[in-house]
């Protein structure tokens, strides 16, 4: 037997012999050894499936390493759901559904009604704001208050409506007390269920409708009125931000470039229906 035959035995019975006594692989020692001159040689995989026998059969007894416990993550809906996406099986009822159990931050303890979102199941544009207000909250629905029916008026000026083309979603799905805006926090326990829908519904432009929906979909600190009338690609998506309704309300000098920015979106739109993207 040659001094590697010998030297390739020696570490894989040290190593299992460290594994059966206490679950760690030790530190191999330096082994000296010499060719055997008149031993015929001996292959190393002979040897070797006894010791996996005998290691197979005693392993069941070896101790769990105290230092690597196991570790075990509680199950949710929102796991499962997005298992069902990668699987093509998603729809926006499970979505929905995974919305009105959910309890991933602070905002369920004082939500009346949860907002997954309305609209068509293959929408032109997916128009997202920040968050449900209290209107929102009483009705279920996104967009209802006084900003949601401009925003309704705004998109019917280029032949948009949630009724035919749009989805109309936001990126937390429960009000946030007193309308504030929604915690950094709060928008990544809900971005799982953000991402599915855009996932699902495919659309064609996504409408950020003011700076919260903006800076979470695009991930900057940038304001949107900078951002603002611009194209940005976001998942393969182009997105589009836009003021939101309510700072309509209270600054009517921004009705006019607000104007300009949906003619741009409509133009951007009659261009992928000409292309047939």
């Amino acid at each position: 037997m040659t001094i590697e035959q010998k030297t390739r035995i020696a570490e894989f019975l040290d190593l299992a012999g460290a594994y059966l006594r206490s679950g760690y692989k030790n530190q191999t020692i330096a082994y000296q050894f010499a060719d055997d001159e008149s031993a015929a040689p001996v292959a190393v995989e002979q040897a070797a499936p006894q010791v996996s026998a005998a290691t197979e059969q005693a392993a069941p007894q070896a101790p769990l390493p105290e230092s690597q416990p196991e570790v075990i993550t509680q199950p949710d809906e929102h796991s499962a759901a997005i298992s069902n996406d990668e699987a093509g099986m998603d729809t926006l009822e499970a979505i929905a559904a995974d919305v009105a159990v959910c309890t991933a931050c602070p905002l369920h303890t004082t939500r009346t009604n949860t907002v997954p979102g309305e609209g068509v199941s293959s929408p032109l544009v997916l128009v997202i704001g920040e968050g449900p207000g209290e209107n929102e909250d009483k009705s279920g629905r996104p967009f209802v208050g006084e900003a949601g029916q401009l925003l309704d008026k705004m998109l019917a000026s280029i032949n948009l409506s949630r009724e035919t083309n749009c989805f109309i979603a936001n990126v937390v799905k429960c009000r946030p007390p007193h309308n504030r805006d929604p915690l950094p926090e709060e928008i990544a326990a809900c971005a799982p269920l953000l991402t599915r829908q855009i996932a699902l519904l495919k659309p064609r432009v996504i409408l950020c409708a003011g700076r919260v929906a903006t800076q979470a979909l695009v991930k900057t600190t940038n304001s949107v009125k900078n951002l603002h009338g611009h194209f940005i690609e976001c998942a393969k998506i182009p997105l589009f931000p836009m003021y939101h309704p309510s700072a309509l309300l209270h600054d009517p000098s921004l009705k006019r470039p607000t104007w300009d920015d949906l003619k741009t979106l409509r133009a951007r739109l009659d261009k992928l229906a000409a292309l047939k993207v």
